[in-house]
């Protein structure tokens, strides 16, 4: 996400390196270049021009440390406002009353109904909610199907009428249910409506009305730029909703939604979708969109997927083995388990500061382990355990049984043994460490 104003912005910090201080005329460079990169992400020209004014302002008006040159310090700058630009911190979702009624509403194609199910899951695994989905949609063909396939992925039940043609009645008849049921969260997935579709914008104001919803949520595809900030705003007008979620992330996005949005709304931005996978949703940082905007990485974010994959028990029961040099194929399988259910490769390399710009061009995808797996699962059960017996023949036939080249399986044994020592050598050291410590 954001690649092409990552680069735009890099080129024109450039301007400023080398110089041994800040001027009005270099200053000016840099920020026109600035200017022209957020334009070129389809950010609102005045809230860029804004924008640009306030970094000049706050640049000429720093003394600049010696120890700081002043392409940091604009980066730095450049940095902070945008964290202001997308909305200075965090906002939650207010999911504190039972049941709590959460209105989810976009244009048609906004990702809603996938969203729906992403947010259904996310409050039950991380708010440990007993969350309810609502068919909301009945205009739509297969909407309502494609909810019940969702939800039951997620394992979460999902509310229909499928012979009601009124959905305020069926919004106030699930509301009743949950009560009745239990479930402390009701996701109301609604149709996709144009804002200049008056009937459309007057039936969810009448949903509106009937269930005053605790969190209404705007659904933007991120891909549609400025025509998703302009769409907000009529929506905002007519629903006064509490937040965005940006979709669609993944995609060739310019970012003017991301940028504009809260300057244009005045409505925070809660969460960011990326990717069809159900776990594919986050909290919108703004500290974290900026770092990752200028190229700095979002180690806090990587750091806090590990540790939802992260036992405790399991690590030290590795630890041992590790020390001990009995690291094998079971324990080299499980740990890359545990890196597919943090997300997308790519997208967690790029999280890693220094390392987005190395891999975007590069084609990583989710398969990316999928040659090593297939290579591991070929393997006999004392394979596996015990890889020096892994001769000649045996290697031959493991590349059969995956549909891999003996040269490949070579390679995987090789960096195996490379990555065993490395591990041990690194225990060895801790160890060492936490002795002489003792001392």
């Amino acid at each position: 996400m954001f690649e092409n104003l990552s680069d735009r912005l890099e080129k024109s910090f450039k301007i400023l390196k080398g110089q041994g201080r800040i001027t009005e005329i270099n200053v000016a460079e840099t920020l026109k270049e600035v200017r022209r990169a957020l334009l070129d992400a389809d950010v609102n020209f005045r809230i860029a021009k804004q924008f640009t004014d306030t970094v000049k302002e706050k640049a000429l008006g720093q003394e600049v440390l010696k120890a700081v040159n002043p392409s940091q310090m604009i980066v730095k700058i450049v940095h902070d406002e945008l964290v202001e630009l997308m909305g200075g911190d965090k906002t939650d979702i207010n999911i504190k009353i039972n049941p709590s009624v959460i209105l989810i509403a976009g244009l048609q194609g906004s990702g809603k109904t996938t969203f729906s199910g992403k947010l259904a899951k996310w409050v039950k695994t991380k708010r440990g909610k007993n969350p309810m989905l609502v068919a909301g949609d009945i205009y739509r063909p297969a909407a309502i199907d494609q909810l019940k396939i969702i939800g039951t992925q997620v394992e979460v039940p999902v509310y229909t009428e499928e012979g009601n043609r009124n959905p305020v009645q069926i919004v106030k008849n699930s509301v009743r249910e949950a009560k009745q049921k239990g479930n402390d969260v009701v996701i109301v997935d609604t149709a996709g409506r144009l804002a200049i579709d008056e009937e459309m914008m007057n039936e969810i104001a009448s949903i509106k009305d009937a269930v005053n919803p605790h969190e209404i949520l705007f659904v933007v595809d991120s891909m549609t730029g400025q025509d998703a900030v302009n769409t907000a705003k009529e929506f905002n007008e007519r629903l006064d909703f509490d937040g965005v979620v940006l979709t669609k992330l993944d995609g060739d996005t310019r970012g003017g939604a991301a940028l504009s949005i809260k300057s244009v709304v005045n409505k925070p931005i809660k969460f960011v979708s990326t990717g069809e996978k159900m776990d594919a949703i986050d909290i919108f940082y703004p500290a974290r969109m900026a770092d990752r905007i200028l190229g700095m990485g979002d180690i806090v974010s990587l750091v806090e997927k590990a540790q939802e994959q992260y036992d405790v028990e399991e690590a030290r029961k590795l630890q041992k083995k590790i020390a001990r040099d009995q690291f094998d194929f079971n324990d080299f399988i499980s740990q890359i388990q545990q890196v597919k259910k943090m997300g997308n490769v790519k997208d967690l390399m790029s999280m890693i500061p220094g390392v987005g710009k190395a891999v975007k061009d590069l084609d990583i995808d989710d398969d990316a382990f999928k040659g090593i797996e297939a290579i591991i699962k070929s393997m006999t059960p004392e394979e596996r355990t015990n890889p020096v017996i892994i001769n000649g023949s045996r290697r031959k036939r493991i590349a059969m049984g995956s549909g891999t080249s003996v040269q490949e399986v070579n390679k995987l044994l090789k960096q195996f043994d490379e990555t065993r020592r490395m591990m041990k050598m690194m225990t060895k050291g801790r160890n060492q460490a936490g002795i002489m410590g003792r001392k």
